[in-house]
């Protein structure tokens, strides 16, 4: 038995929880997915885009509702859980909009004959989502698979359950056909038998690198493609030039947006020599200025984590990285709640041999290197198991370019920390997974390219 429960972060207090599935109710879904992807076959993608559409008004309809759900199930502060809601509808328009056109069939140049590929669906594809964007990591595999013409089965995260059911229940509701998104609480060992049905054609995972592994694995042994978003470890590069101010405000919420729970958070801030005492004090302000509390209130401005669980985690990371010679130049003070709130730290003088040198923090942790000049930086930068975002501070935008192009990542942002909107790729190489999600790279993720060409004259 694997339980799904709804813990409210901020008093550790259970207010739902849900059982696994039989394995009738497992087949019972995916042959309704599997029935619409059949339908679907014999429509087009213009048919489903007055739906998508249809279905980011529903989420506008009711962001309240929807953002205060994964508030009380992950902590995150409203004020984020609303731009997240916003941002989902967003993602459905951009892909009822572009969505058709881009699924157009593909000429090619060939002596051979008259040639282009259609792009078609392939059926049924899996979506295994965490915790850290409830909504916005549903959507970003929902959304181009619906004007594909894939239905997706959902596994969301054990710990936001109601989320999850919520999302179902507005897709549902605002016209999709029964089977576009089917949510299911399998366990660990249902979820391989769902990956071993004929009927499942694909698999996109965002998660920690050992569930990757793990889904990937059995994706592989059942020859089923898989989309692999994994975690990060992300450099954030302050070149000599950097503004101050455009500095300033990137630093603001780099390292406590959702507080620190971001695959493509900023967390190792990498700093040329002349700018590391700066840096330190402008981090050290934006910590210390932070308002622990409630975070369904307006003036909260940092949350407790996702779990208990989580906090003491990263509690036994920082206490690693310690005993193995990291300061701690700030810590955040004591903080009076039974929630799972955990003191934003600065950590320093972390070296190649420190146990957590290459280990993700998740959570309001900055590490902060000291380097010596922008080849240094780039180095320290690619010394990483991972490969997923990335940011470069520089007030030369060309020579930013530049530096960008010689990082081993899946996305830089020049002047910005992360960033996410439909028509930009998202994924990262090495560790941190394969594969792209949005824009017209996560289009494709889950299409068969189908060659059709005409030979007719090479016969006459």
């Amino acid at each position: 038995m694997s339980k799904y429960q709804s813990i409210n972060p901020y008093n550790n207090e259970e207010f739902a929880s849900y059982d696994n599935p039989t394995e009738e109710q497992i087949d019972e879904a995916i042959n309704l997915a599997h029935t619409l992807y059949k339908k679907w076959r014999h429509e087009t993608p213009e048919s489903r885009a007055k739906q998508l559409h249809e279905i980011a008004d529903g989420f506008r309809k009711h962001e309240d509702e929807m953002a205060k759900m994964m508030t009380l199930e992950m902590g995150k502060l409203l004020k984020e859980s609303k731009e997240e809601v916003e941002l989902c509808a967003n993602i459905c328009e951009y892909y009822a909009e572009k969505g058709p056109e881009l699924l157009k069939p593909e000429p090619l140049e060939s002596d051979l004959g008259n040639a282009y590929y259609l792009k078609q669906a392939t059926g049924v594809v899996l979506a295994c989502e965490p915790w850290n964007f409830p909504l916005y990591q549903v959507i970003r595999v929902f959304a181009p698979n619906f004007i594909v013409g894939n239905p997706i089965i959902l596994k969301h995260a054990h710990n936001v359950p109601e989320s999850a059911a919520l999302a179902d229940k507005i897709i549902r509701r605002s016209g999709a056909p029964e089977g576009s998104l089917i949510n299911l609480y399998p366990s660990y060992d249902q979820l391989a038998t769902i990956i071993q049905d004929p009927r499942i054609q694909g698999v996109a995972l965002t998660g920690s690198e050992r569930g990757g592994m793990a889904v990937a694995e059995e994706a592989g042994k059942n020859l089923k493609k898989s989309t692999m978003e994994l975690g990060g470890n992300d450099a954030f590069i302050v070149l000599d030039d950097a503004d101050p101010q455009v500095l300033r405000n990137v630093l603001n919420d780099a390292r406590t947006y959702n507080d620190g729970q971001v695959c493509t958070s900023s967390k190792r801030i990498i700093v040329v020599k002349s700018r590391y005492t700066e840096v330190l004090d402008d981090l050290k302000n934006t910590f210390s200025n932070l308002k622990a509390g409630d975070p369904l209130e307006s003036d909260t401005t940092l949350p407790p984590m996702n779990s208990e669980r989580a906090k003491e985690k990263l509690e036994a990371q920082v206490q690693k990285g310690v005993d193995g010679g990291a300061k701690i130049f700030y810590q955040y003070p004591e903080i009076d709640s039974k929630g799972a709130f955990f003191r934003p730290t600065i950590l320093t003088d972390i070296d190649e041999k420190n146990p957590i040198f290459d280990t993700e923090m998740f959570g309001p942790v900055a590490e902060v290197f000291c380097v010596e000049d922008e080849d240094e930086a780039i180095a320290l930068a690619n010394n990483s198991s991972y490969g997923l975002g990335s940011s470069v501070i520089s007030s030369d935008i060309t020579h930013a370019q530049d530096v960008a192009a010689r990082i081993e990542t899946g996305m830089t942002v020049i002047n910005g920390r992360w960033i996410t909107s439909g028509e930009l790729p998202f994924g990262g190489v090495k560790k941190s997974g394969y594969g792209r999600e949005l824009s017209q790279l996560g289009l494709m993720a889950f299409v068969n390219q189908h060659l059709v060409i005409d030979v007719t004259k090479n016969n006459e």
